[in-house]
């Protein structure tokens, strides 16, 4: 059997953006060294894009994760999930902390990611948010097109750099605590300064970035991924989000909602799942590849021969062949999964 595997922090350095010191306070760690550490990334079989390792999860063994599935893919992921997806994680966990405002930028989606950027996945996101720093305990991002956008509007604005104007076009979303937003590929977003978010993504670092001045390493002939604008335009989408395509893309939790919790809305399913965790007094899991993170409070994770303790900011891969664990303590916490192999 395998067992749970806690994991430090896994950060890249030299990011072009702003960020870590609230994955610092949210782990209960000294701060970076390096203020461009906005990512940590959680039982990570992805690299950053351009490195072939930079990204990867090294275990407390020296194996890199990536190695360890590959060798033994049943054990980590089960069987139903190898007969859908290989040995192939699907799935990457983040902590996020926005030291500053992130650039506006968008994600390819699957079709066009394999045609044109030649990787097996586009990137569909969810984020969750666990902290947010100012009086208010609030912060903002911006998410789609209020209106219609024309191809003339999206070059003025890239050739001009006019951050403003594309900011202005789009929706102003108001993230607290425990408030969850589900990010399509292809709609152009921002994420305000001093957030900190736990996020699932599809797993491949892949940025359309519309605003690249003011980001160190990021010039106009990388900030697309080495495709032209004209190129890229089909990859985002320019017409309008509603408002109640944003509101379905939105949600929250509270301790009312149960022992386990749902957080993402449907769309999210072919993707990925998440639940919020809340034993009482204790919480019993079936077997399945999982990445927990505790978000508050302290507790125990217990298996077959062997018992975890648990504290707020602790990330642990749950492999499938853990079998059966069982959550317990007063605390919260975070379970992110890939999509289900078939319908739960």
């Amino acid at each position: 059997m395998l067992s749970p595997i806690p994991l430090p922090a896994n950060q890249p350095t030299a990011r072009p953006d702003r960020g870590g010191e609230g994955i610092a306070r949210f782990r209960g760690t000294p701060g970076p060294a390096d203020p461009f550490t906005p990512e940590d990334f959680v039982a990570s079989t992805t690299t950053v894009h351009g490195s072939p390792d930079v990204g990867l999860t090294t275990l407390p063994d020296g194996t890199l994760l990536r190695d360890a599935i590959a060798a033994d893919p049943v054990g980590f992921l089960g069987l139903e999930h190898v007969e859908r997806f290989g040995a192939d994680a699907a799935l990457l966990v983040k902590l996020l902390h926005t030291g500053e405002r992130l650039f506006v930028h968008a994600h390819p989606g699957d079709d066009f990611a394999r045609s044109e950027l030649h990787e097996p996945h586009g990137k569909t996101e969810a984020w969750i948010v666990v902290d947010a720093e100012n009086d208010e305990q609030a912060a903002v991002a911006w998410l789609g097109f209020t209106r219609d956008v024309t191809t003339a509007e999206i070059e003025r604005w890239y050739s001009s750099q006019d951050a403003a104007a594309m900011l202005a076009a789009m929706h102003r979303v108001t993230l607290r605590p425990g408030d969850t937003l589900l990010v399509p590929a292809g709609l152009p977003h921002a994420i305000g300064p001093g957030l900190t978010l736990v996020e699932l993504q599809q797993p491949v670092d892949l940025s359309l970035i519309l605003e690249y001045v003011g980001y160190p390493g990021l010039t106009a002939d990388n900030a697309l991924l080495g495709l032209s604008l004209t190129e890229t335009l089909p990859a985002l989408r320019t017409a309008a989000l509603s408002e109640d395509e944003l509101a379905s893309l939105r949600g929250s939790t509270s301790a009312t909602d149960g022992p386990i919790a749902p957080l993402l809305p449907m769309a999210a399913d072919p993707f990925f799942a998440a639940d919020a965790l809340t034993p009482s007094p204790e919480l019993q899991l079936a077997p399945r590849l999982s990445i927990l993170v505790v978000t508050e409070g302290s507790g125990t994770l217990t298996w077959s021969d062997g018992q975890l303790g648990l504290a707020r900011g602790m990330t642990v891969l749950i492999p499938h062949g853990a079998g059966l664990t069982t959550l317990a303590g007063e605390l919260t916490a975070i379970r992110a999964r890939p999509a289900p192999p078939a319908a739960d």
